[in-house]
């Protein structure tokens, strides 16, 4: 595995709790992309097959609306995470990202995340209730962002 990859998987807090041959695993299964500013990294309406760790750089998450402009629901940075409501359901991706910077991810496919939980269940258990705890983070603060604007 490469070292930058190795370090950044290490440090990424939705890896957390996981052992070394986890994240092995993972990182030798692990993509690399870069983004130039503007690039669409997700279209919204596309199938969905890996989730995007950002290692540098920053992401738009946009909603589009037919005769409406696009709605910014969340912009992501280095540690971050997106696409990960393809590994929970496999529909098309529900928004799209831009790089806002020249931005660089990882990817793991969920075909990926499917045989860690083949070979290690304990640990793909611990990375779905990470990704599980960030999306109840994300829905909070959505629903907070909601309120103040209904008020």
């Amino acid at each position: 595995m490469d070292a930058t990859l190795d370090n950044f998987l290490h440090r990424l807090p939705v890896m957390a709790g996981l052992d070394e041959t986890a994240l092995q695993f993972l990182g030798a299964q692990a993509g690399d992309e870069s983004y130039a500013v503007g690039s669409v990294i997700v279209r919204e309406g596309d199938p969905g097959d890996r989730v995007y760790f950002v290692h540098a750089g920053r992401v738009r998450v946009v909603k589009e609306t037919p005769g409406e402009p696009a709605v910014r629901l969340a912009e992501f940075g280095p540690g971050d995470f997106f696409g990960e409501m393809s590994l929970v359901e496999s529909v098309v991706r529900s928004a799209s990202v831009i790089a806002l910077e020249p931005t660089r991810v990882f990817t793991l496919k969920g075909a990926d995340f499917y045989h860690l939980y083949q070979k290690h269940p304990g640990q793909y258990g611990i990375v779905m209730l990470n990704i599980a705890r960030d999306l109840a983070r994300r829905l909070r603060t959505l629903d907070d962002h909601f309120c103040h604007v209904a008020h």
